[in-house]
C-alpha cells in the first residue's frame, strides 16, 4: 500500500527533503510516493532472490554490487525509484554524475537487472516500471508476484504466483512468465538453478 503527498516536486527537491527515519519513498512523475514496511514474507523473497543472484555473479567473476539503498532516476518523467533488488555494475558508477553524494544512477549501463517483489501497489511494478525500465533500457526486469497479486492478465485466470522476466530485445521488453515448478531461465545468469515455486517457498 502506497500513500502520496500532493505537492509535484523535482527530483532535486525530493533528495534534500528525503528524512533519515528509515521511512521509504519513491517519487512517481512528481509525486512523492511512501512505500510502506514490507512484510516478512516480502523480505524473505528478497533475501533468497539476492542471496542467489550474488552467488551468480561471484561465480561468474562479474563486478556487480547489490546495494542496500540506491535509487535509479528516470530522466524522462521526473520519477525516481528503489527496486528491491538493485544490481549494479560497479564498473559505470564513475560515470554516474550522482552516485557519490546521492546514490542515485541515471544510465542503463549501471544496471544489469532489477527486480520488483509485487504487493498491493503492483501496478506500479507491471505498468509504471515496467514501462520506464524498458525505455531507460535496463537488460533485464524481473516481477516477482510470490502471492498472486497482480491482475489476471499477468497472473492468469485463476490467480495463480508468477515471476516474469523482462528481457530487452531490440529496445522491448520480451516476458517470459514462470509458475511453479517451472525452471527460471535468466538471460544474465543461464547457470540459475532454482523453480518459481522455490522463490515461492522462500517466503515461509
Amino acid at each position: 500500500m502506497t500513500q502520496t503527498l500532493p505537492k509535484l516536486v523535482t527530483f532535486e527537491q525530493f533528495i534534500e527533503w528525503y528524512p533519515s527515519n528509515g521511512a521509504r519513498y519513491e517519487l512517481h512523475k512528481g509525486v512523492i510516493v511512501e512505500i510502506f514496511a514490507p512484510t516478512g514474507e516480502h523480505e524473505n523473497v528478497v533475501g533468497f532472490l539476492a542471496a542467489q543472484i550474488t552467488f551468480q555473479f561471484l561465480q561468474m567473476g562479474l563486478p556487480f554490487r547489490i546495494p542496500k539503498t540506491a535509487f535509479v532516476k528516470i530522466q524522462s518523467n521526473n520519477s525516481t525509484y528503489s527496486p528491491d533488488i538493485l544490481l549494479l555494475n560497479h564498473d559505470n558508477l564513475v560515470n554516474e554524475p550522482l552516485w557519490s553524494k546521492q546514490s542515485t544512477v541515471i544510465q542503463a549501463a549501471s544496471i544489469p537487472l532489477a527486480v520488483e517483489i509485487v504487493s498491493s501497489n503492483w501496478r506500479d511494478d507491471y505498468y509504471d516500471k515496467f514501462r520506464d525500465y524498458e525505455e531507460m533500457g535496463i537488460p533485464e526486469y524481473w516481477i516477482v508476484d510470490y502471492a498472486a497479486i497482480g491482475g489476471k492478465r499477468f497472473t492468469g485466470n485463476p490467480k495463480q504466483k508468477t515471476i516474469t522476466i523482462c528481457e530487452l530485445v531490440d529496445g522491448d521488453y520480451q516476458m517470459t512468465v514462470f509458475r511453479e515448478n517451472n525452471l527460471i531461465a535468466s538471460p544474465l545468469f543461464p547457470k540459475l538453478n532454482f523453480t518459481a515455486q522455490q522463490i515461492f517457498d522462500s517466503a515461509f
